[in-house]
């Protein structure tokens, strides 16, 4: 397939920190930027140039490492975006499912962009289940993480898309899932961490009967995802957490329990909930709270902390 490149595709900037230095954007600001700002003009050019596009279908693919690289692709922008990845930007469903059955078990599908986004990531950010569930059939890898060492799963968590979650968890390798499950990201959450943060109720509940460790620590200050209900205040997932068998007796890094949380927070439910179950002994707060507990270090969710190239195996 050849691509005629015109300078349309140079102007699709979603991108990180570029040759240029410019500063990175978040993974949201790239598909915002590519998306919303596209006006109806341009958007018909973008169509037409994938329109350009000039399939050689063979009506039998040959044996893997037997036929050269399709010239299409090797086709990329300066993001580092495949043709592939554009089109599942541009939700060009047609372009989509041909570009993945001429790809299937071959490493094109997993290939990353500058952002080290998958083409499952962008199907998951773009909510295009039906897409996710192409690539996981045509042996797409699910457990590869991008620049925020989030795996397309961490991010159906964060967003509560519970179609592409489903689609994810139902159509990967029991292996694979595993791993996505425990993985934390850059940020030191797990999938059930995020899921909890945002109060998917939904998403934990399902990822716990999958098998998710509920008692799972965070990384950067020890909170399990009781600790972070009961942070968020959210009684509703307090509840659940401890029906699905949460400890509560759970120290963080600073030595706290999920009942100390409730110390000058306005819910009584929440306290009068965890009361009984918290062991005696750990219901009073510890005689010395340093000022980098849980409770004083709330830092977001959107800055990267980390730039290895290697996280979680990958």
């Amino acid at each position: 397939m050849d691509l005629h490149r015109t300078s349309l595709l140079n102007q699709m900037d979603y991108s990180r920190e570029n040759k240029e230095g410019k500063p990175a954007q978040s993974t949201e600001e790239r598909l915002d930027s590519g998306l919303d700002s596209l006006k109806e003009e341009e958007y018909q050019a973008v169509a037409a140039e994938i329109c350009r596009l000039q399939m050689d279908c063979e009506p039998q693919q040959p044996p893997a490492g037997t036929a050269e690289l399709h010239d299409w692709k090797t086709q990329t922008t300066e993001d580092g975006d495949t043709l592939l990845h554009l089109a599942i930007i541009h939700e060009a469903k047609d372009y989509i499912r041909t570009m993945i059955d001429l790809s299937k078990n071959t490493d094109f599908l997993n290939t990353q962009n500058d952002l080290r986004q998958t083409p499952l990531h962008l199907a998951v950010i773009t909510n295009q289940a039906g897409v996710c569930q192409h690539l996981l059939a045509s042996s797409c890898d699910p457990t590869l993480v991008d620049n925020r060492g989030d795996t397309p799963l961490h991010i159906a968590c964060r967003h509560g898309d519970l179609l592409c979650f489903s689609v994810i968890t139902q159509n990967c390798q029991t292996e694979h899932l595993r791993t996505m499950m425990a993985a934390c990201n850059y940020h030191g959450q797990n999938c059930l961490h995020l899921a909890s943060v945002h109060g998917f109720l939904s998403l934990v509940e399902s990822m716990v009967e999958l098998g998710a460790d509920i008692n799972a620590k965070e990384q950067r200050n020890g909170r399990s995802a009781l600790h972070l209900a009961v942070d968020q205040q959210n009684l509703l997932l307090v509840k659940l957490l401890l029906k699905k068998g949460a400890d509560p007796n759970l120290l963080s890094s600073g030595g706290h329990t999920p009942y100390h949380l409730t110390y000058g927070c306005s819910s009584a439910d929440i306290r009068q909930e965890l009361y009984s179950r918290t062991d005696p002994n750990l219901r009073e707060l510890p005689d010395s709270e340093s000022d980098d507990s849980e409770e004083e270090e709330d830092e977001s969710d959107d800055k990267v902390d980390y730039d290895d190239f290697e996280w979680n195996g990958h």
